[in-house]
């Protein structure tokens, strides 16, 4: 590859969350599916990519400790600003692994930040979550479904099988079914289901996905 795509990515997010005011957050209910299982957890709950707070409004709200990660600063300002009840925030980029300890919590969130990599890295980070999970703790995740027309399904240069590399020089993956059981098999598939996300300003087609680890 002739473009940096850490540094790509980094540049992208960084200006994209330059400005969040709470007032601006946008959510949408697609956790109330699994509320018994974040209801029941234990441990302060791991938000990966937590970007706004789509997500953070609905986990706070639970009473939960969460501990806010994304790779973007000006993402997790935002975050502590915004929600000064947070338990924690974490800057990293998931490449360079979680930096938690092995079996430390026993739910982990990762709504719309897993399809940003190459397979050898998506394998490599599922790892790293299946390590800081506990046995049969839990995985809820979103992924960009191949049907995501509206957000670039399809589009640009295709490097692996469903990764694209955006006009901007950065790395989109889309996902089927198929897929899904590809990259997740060394977890139990709870739910595994394409849906519809209605907060963007316009139709996102999304695979919505619980595992448990084994």
């Amino acid at each position: 590859m002739n473009f940096d795509e850490r540094d790509n990515s980094l540049k992208y997010w960084e200006n994209f969350y330059k400005t969040n005011r709470k007032s601006e957050i946008k959510t949408d209910d697609w956790l109330e599916e699994f509320t018994a299982i974040i209801e029941g957890c234990s441990t302060p709950v791991i938000e990966l990519g937590c970007g706004r707070g789509n997500d953070t409004v609905y986990l706070t709200g639970k009473g939960k400790k969460v501990i806010a990660c994304d790779q973007s600063k000006n993402a997790l300002h935002h975050i502590k600003v915004n929600f000064p009840e947070i338990y924690d925030t974490k800057c990293f980029n998931m490449l360079n692994g979680l930096p938690f300890d092995n079996q430390s919590a026993s739910l982990i969130i990762a709504d719309l930040c897993l399809h940003y990599f190459r397979e050898t890295d998506t394998f490599h980070i599922m790892h790293e979550i299946q390590g800081v999970l506990t046995p049969n703790g839990h995985l809820i995740l979103r992924v960009n479904s191949i049907n995501d027309v509206n957000y670039g399904a399809g589009q640009g240069r295709e490097i692996e099988h469903h990764l694209y590399v955006t006009d901007d020089n950065r790395l989109k993956r889309f996902f089927d079914e198929e897929d899904i059981r590809y990259f997740f098999r060394d977890f139990h598939i709870e739910c595994v289901r394409e849906e519809t996300l209605l907060r963007t300003k316009q139709e996102k087609q999304v695979y919505k996905v619980c595992l448990r680890n084994r």
